[in-house]
């Protein structure tokens, strides 16, 4: 315990090379996702060319589609946590709910993913990239003998690292594993993040080239007269955003009732081979549609294209097929952006497309994920761009407010209480094993300005120390906190999901 509580330049430096360590394995085994779904989406490219020529062949297709569905449903069968997007899976992992085997997910998750994002599922790359990059860094951690506190930095630098990677987006995988997994901005998990994210996205680049994923260098800025205009597309994104999040809810619940596992993944496979004819637009997670929803699409065909995409996201989605939601969403985001740029031009008011897409994006990734600074930074380096961030921080804060003013929860804690109430059994930690978690108190928090000996909801929990600005104090009973502390708890590994719920409610607002 005693060299997690140090705070000397020799420790920080040693956690930056294990964070660059981490970042080699995430961002490779995240460059070959990258590599392997290209591949995959240029043969179906391929075979949608070849049945333009010759429909009869969409029998065959068909039936390929449906020899891919039952290998995904063996691969599931074998390895349950690589359902979804895996963010999810990674975050009861860290809250020390759930206890994968690394390699059995890094395997199942990388062949999964590529199958079913390659056949066209309406899915994205980030999510399986974030689990594979955590995946990484467990494995490490597990090879190394680390112990329980530094399986779960390596885990958060591979996170951050396979975001990193996954879109040329540094500065977003570390805040996004801050923000939304950890749940911690401690200096020590911030700088191995750091470290791990970088050196990821190198990786990336040298295989990618250093542009950004979205080419929007030549967006003009919008003039403050026009952001009267940003509020209201922000409300209508967070109106979207919730029901985005109702919808995947009941999305899982219709697919509950289909009892064969294998006819589950049937029906996005199937409908990913019919929609290859009829509308191939919407297949895959839709990087290129941003670019064609920014040029001016008719209105009558942007509503089309988000009422297919918004429908087969969730088909595919909710069965439960390996892949992610970020893409997606990303391009309903662009859509209804798009779509709003025209409808206020309709009224005689000035909006801009191209700079309402990139709006579109960050607003509905605001109130679906609801993590609104990732969101912000991830749209700025996606986009290649930080000119935007006034009127994109308008955007996310009104969407982020509406989506919660319409009691509409993340859709990651979504999917997370759905899959830990499917756990058979709760994962029972080694007898004995403690593991030290770093808690900062919010301004406002109920645990602020109280008493350490009146903090019963710690259980039997031990504050060994308290980081307060530059100052680490040894706590006693009388010790009053203060907003800003970082309390440093030492814990049986089997209490952290408790003490993670008693954070919540008790230091945080």
């Amino acid at each position: 315990m005693g060299r997690w509580l140090e705070r000397s330049p020799a420790h920080r430096y040693g956690l930056v090379l294990k964070g660059i360590g981490v970042g080699l394995a995430a961002g490779l085994v995240t460059v070959l996702f990258r590599i392997a779904l290209e591949k995959a989406d240029a043969f179906r490219q391929w075979v949608g060319g070849c049945l333009a020529e010759r429909p009869l062949l969409l029998l065959l297709w068909l039936a390929v589609l449906l020899a891919v569905a039952g290998m995904v449903t063996l691969l599931l069968r074998w390895e349950r946590y690589i359902g979804g997007s895996g963010i999810p899976q990674v975050e009861g992992e860290m809250q020390g709910a759930l206890d994968p085997v690394w390699w059995r997910v890094l395997l199942a998750k990388f062949i999964g993913g590529v199958l079913s994002v390659g056949a066209g599922l309406s899915l994205g790359r980030e999510g399986p990239s974030i689990q594979l990059g955590a995946m990484a860094g467990k494995g490490l951690a597990r090879m190394t003998r680390r112990d329980p506190t530094e399986e779960r930095m390596l885990l958060t630098c591979g996170a951050s690292a396979g975001l990193a990677a996954a879109f040329n987006a540094p500065l977003a995988g570390v805040l996004f594993s801050l923000e939304e997994l950890h749940k911690d901005f401690s200096t020590t998990v911030l700088l191995s993040s750091m470290a791990a994210s970088i050196t990821a996205d190198f990786l990336s680049r040298m295989v990618y080239g250093l542009g950004p994923v979205f080419d929007f260098s030549t967006v003009q800025l919008l003039e403050l007269r026009q952001y009267g205009l940003v509020l209201i597309l922000g409300v209508l994104l967070g109106a979207v955003g919730a029901f985005y999040n109702f919808c995947i809810g009941r999305a899982q619940d219709l697919y509950r009732r289909i009892p064969s596992p294998y006819l589950r993944l049937a029906i996005p496979f199937v409908t990913a081979g019919l929609l290859l004819v009829l509308y191939p637009a919407v297949l895959g997670g839709g990087p290129d549609l941003v670019g064609m929803v920014s040029q001016e699409m008719l209105l009558q065909n942007l509503l089309l294209l988000f009422a297919l995409k918004f429908l087969f996201s969730m088909v595919s989605f909710g069965s439960g097929a390996p892949g992610g939601i970020f893409l997606p969403l990303l391009v309903l985001g662009a859509v209804v952006g798009s779509a709003s740029s025209q409808l206020f031009q309709l009224f005689g008011l000035d909006a801009l497309p191209q700079s309402f897409v990139i709006l579109g994006m960050a607003g509905l990734f605001a109130a679906i994920v609801r993590a609104p600074v990732t969101g912000i930074i991830l749209i700025s380096e996606m986009s290649g761009s930080f000119s935007h961030l006034l009127s994109l921080s308008l955007v996310a804060l009104t969407a982020y407010a509406v989506a919660d003013l319409l009691h509409a929860k993340p859709v990651y804690d979504i999917l997370l209480e759905r899959l830990l109430r499917r756990e058979p059994a709760p994962v029972r930690a080694k007898e004995g094993e403690k593991v030290l978690i770093e808690v900062p108190v919010s301004l406002g928090a109920s645990a602020c300005g109280k008493p350490v000996g009146a903090l019963t909801w710690l259980g039997g929990a031990l504050i060994v120390t308290i980081h307060r600005q530059d100052r680490e104090i040894i706590p006693h009973g009388d010790t009053v906190l203060e907003a800003g502390d970082v309390l440093a708890l030492w814990c049986e590994a089997d209490q952290v999901p408790a003490i993670h719920a008693a954070f919540s409610v008790h230091c945080k607002t």
